[in-house]
């Protein structure tokens, strides 16, 4: 066992306290980072599946949408249109920590000068097409932002815990038992010597008496 290795000294005896005493503080640090990483992943999860829902809607309004502009003025038309719309997105990613961990929030802009093709022979469904898929960007960003986010979050509180059961099952165990070791050690060995020491006081006091006795 771990406390044969340990010399059963006063020195030892203090930095057992002090490494026990450190362990516990870092179990009860770890255990709060551990339930905030825990909360925090829950409410991302609600987030992520609302967003995915959203998402799903938004697409789906944005192909009905579709699919109406086709049956008002043609494949062709809607095909010769889409040729004309010159839209570009720009994305952006800024960050946000959560007890360590880098929370990203995505962004996209989409730039472009409208009308991006003469209303004739085109549709009003066409440009509710497009409107409907501009939105369905905007709840992708926010899909995308919250999955990475639970990804890093879900891999941090699996180390977490990782750490919080080692010094709850390891570490602390194992310096409460070293600690325990070398107080006992020392107990047993203040006692050999209290014993000692009253043996050689006895002595030293029958030999007085017998000295001055044959005075």
């Amino acid at each position: 066992m771990a406390q044969y290795t340990v010399a059963p000294t006063k020195s030892n005896l203090i930095k057992t306290k002090t490494s026990l005493a450190f362990a516990r503080e870092g179990h009860e640090l770890l255990t709060r980072k551990r339930d905030i990483l825990i909360a925090e992943l829950l409410g991302l999860m609600a987030a992520a599946g609302n967003a995915q829902r959203m998402l799903e809607e938004k697409l789906k309004e944005a192909f009905a949408a579709l699919e109406e502009a086709m049956l008002d003025c043609g494949l062709r038309a809607v095909r010769e249109a889409s040729w004309a719309v010159g839209l570009s997105v720009d994305t952006s990613i800024t960050e946000r920590r959560v007890m360590g961990v880098n929370m990203p929030t995505v962004e996209s802009a989409l730039s472009g000068s409208p009308p991006f093709y003469a209303p004739r022979p085109t549709s009003f469904w066409l440009d509710e097409a497009q409107l409907r898929f501009k939105e369905s960007l905007e709840r992708l960003d926010e899909v995308a932002g919250t999955r990475i986010s639970i990804i890093r979050l879900a891999r941090e509180v699996k180390k977490t815990i990782r750490r919080v059961n080692a010094l709850e099952k390891i570490y602390i165990p194992d310096y409460a038992d070293i600690l325990k070791y070398i107080q006992d050690a020392l107990e047993e060995s203040d006692r050999e010597a209290f014993f000692i020491l009253k043996l050689i006081k006895e002595r030293l006091a029958k030999q007085v008496e017998g000295s001055g006795s044959r005075v």
